[in-house]
């Protein structure tokens, strides 16, 4: 998969992604990442890439120009590593607050994809003509404002990359971790067998497969419920699933 990064800064995305697991793959050529800086695609000989808003307003937006031809050289580059590129629309992720909330779901549904383009936005804004061109998805990390699409970005291509195979040693590793089937992760446990008078679950140490199995979906449960009680409404419930919840929730009361 090869990700490709629009922004102002992108130093702060090479030096988070260059690193651990992303690092690794992109050392193994699993996944690419190109990071494109818009500053090189202004027309303005200080390089600015932004302007007062028409209509008056605090703050600067980022002028159509600059993020159009930056985009425009990264469309050129993939079509011309890949001609059948040309027939599909290039996804183009534009992170903003206004978008809709990224979520395991839609990082499944983007791990699809050969090439990701992403937009990071400054300021104020990008100016809305050149978003009306380009940008094919509005997303958000959360119901909050950061000073740049950035971080949103450098989140996104993470819970990405780790989707794509052979970006972890273990592929399974990306199946059943946390909101794997709109469930929480159960709980984690390693050497010593005892930490300070805290001893491991006994069945961990039973060896066998099946009550390890059934013992980590009821915690799984039993997590999801007690935390995140709100993904229950789409997880995948087996009627055993169900019959567990409902004699979980008794005992509460």
């Amino acid at each position: 998969m090869n990700f490709h990064v629009l922004t102002l800064f992108p130093e702060m995305i090479e030096q988070g992604l260059q690193t651990s697991i992303t690092g690794r793959a992109m050392k193994n050529n699993t996944i690419s990442l190109q990071t494109v800086n818009i500053r090189d695609y202004s027309e303005n000989k200080h390089n600015q890439v932004d302007d007062y808003p028409y209509g008056g307003g605090a703050g600067m937006v980022m002028a159509p120009g600059p993020v159009y031809r930056a985009y425009k050289a990264v469309e050129e580059g993939i079509f011309a590593r890949d001609d059948n590129s040309k027939d599909k629309k290039l996804r183009v992720i534009y992170l903003t607050p206004q978008g809709r909330v990224f979520n395991q779901a839609i990082a499944e549904e983007l791990s699809k994809e050969e090439d990701l383009v992403f937009l990071c936005g400054h300021y104020e804004g990008i100016d809305e003509r050149v978003l009306e061109m380009i940008v094919t998805d509005y997303v958000s990390i959360g119901d909050y404002v950061l000073t740049g699409g950035e971080l949103p970005a450098m989140v996104m291509i993470d819970a990405i990359a780790r989707l794509v195979p052979g970006v972890l040693n273990n592929d399974a590793s990306a199946e059943f971790e946390t909101f794997h089937d709109n469930l929480l992760e159960y709980p984690q446990y390693t050497r010593p067998e005892t930490f300070m008078d805290k001893s491991v679950p006994k069945v961990l140490l039973s060896g066998h497969h099946g009550n390890v199995a059934k013992w980590r979906r009821q915690q799984s449960l039993i997590r999801t419920a007690n935390i995140r009680p709100d993904l229950l409404e789409k997880a995948k419930l087996t009627k055993e699933d169900i019959k567990f919840l409902e004699e979980y929730n008794k005992s509460k009361k």
